[in-house]
């Protein structure tokens, strides 16, 4: 039977175990939460996102929720600039044409901030001149930064990212930095 781990990633921390860059104590790596030998991201959420991350000892699950033609869905809380009108959600609903391609359509809706949020360090910079807001995206691609790419091909760049989803496994009661089995 093969083991599933679903962490909730800080700010900060490299989703790989090991960092092939020089030591450094500001670029953590799983390594400082998870103590579990043989289980691997499945997928990859970079270093200046949040949220959930999914975990296992099977290749097949790790393709699965990696590969774009799998069509996984993965939902996220973006925080954004500005307040988009509902032109720029309905583009993001449609689809946005990205450098490398168009995207397929997304699932998009406002939200009011997620409940229960924990506090990001560091914090997310504000500007009184210029309001944000929270939109709930939902892809099945997964393609570098697409969520950001996205967001700022519609004019509404994000400012902080969080994976609440991957397919059926969510954040519910896992704190940020933990880990619990599926």
């Amino acid at each position: 039977m093969s083991r599933v781990i679903l962490f909730n990633k800080p700010w900060g921390v490299l989703s790989q175990f090991t960092d092939d860059g020089p030591p450094r104590p500001d670029r953590r790596t799983l390594a400082a939460f998870i103590d579990q030998p043989g289980v691997y991201p499945a997928g990859r959420l970079d270093r200046d996102s949040e949220g959930l991350l999914v975990l296992t000892d099977d290749g097949r699950l790790q393709a699965r929720i990696a590969n774009p033609k799998a069509k996984t869905e993965k939902t996220y809380w973006a925080q954004v600039e500005g307040i988009p009108p509902d032109g720029a959600l309905d583009a993001l609903g449609r689809g946005v044409t990205l450098k490398d391609g168009p995207t397929r359509p997304a699932r998009v809706r406002r939200i009011d901030e997620p409940a229960g949020l924990w506090p990001r360090d560091p914090p997310v910079r504000v500007r009184k001149s210029v309001p944000d807001c929270w939109i709930e995206l939902t892809i099945s691609e997964g393609r570098n930064r697409q969520v950001r790419r996205m967001t700022a091909a519609v004019g509404h760049p994000t400012l902080r990212l969080i994976r609440y989803r991957v397919g059926d496994w969510t954040l519910d009661g896992i704190e940020t930095g933990t880990w619990r089995a599926a």
